[in-house]
């Protein structure tokens, strides 16, 4: 309750300030569908498959996220 409560609150604030507009919404938008997407892929292959085999293949795509992370900020700060 207290989440959905604070990120209205926020929204609220960003737009009356002129931070929350089409053009910074949309993205986040994506972002937002993308991110439920890979919750409801997990919560499906989660029952099917062995608690420690899910916690590895969670593990590995989170060390291959972090490595390109990484890797994106560290070719924008040689570029800039």
């Amino acid at each position: 309750m207290f989440f959905t409560v604070a990120t209205v609150a926020l929204a609220f604030n960003l737009t009356i300030e002129g931070l929350l507009n089409a053009a910074t919404a949309l993205p986040g938008s994506i972002a937002m569908a993308t991110s439920f997407a890979g919750m409801f892929i997990g919560q499906a292959l989660r029952p099917r498959m062995q608690p420690d085999t899910f916690r590895r293949w969670f593990l590995i795509a989170m060390i291959f996220l972090g490595i390109y992370l990484a890797a994106s900020a560290g070719f924008t700060t040689l570029l800039s």
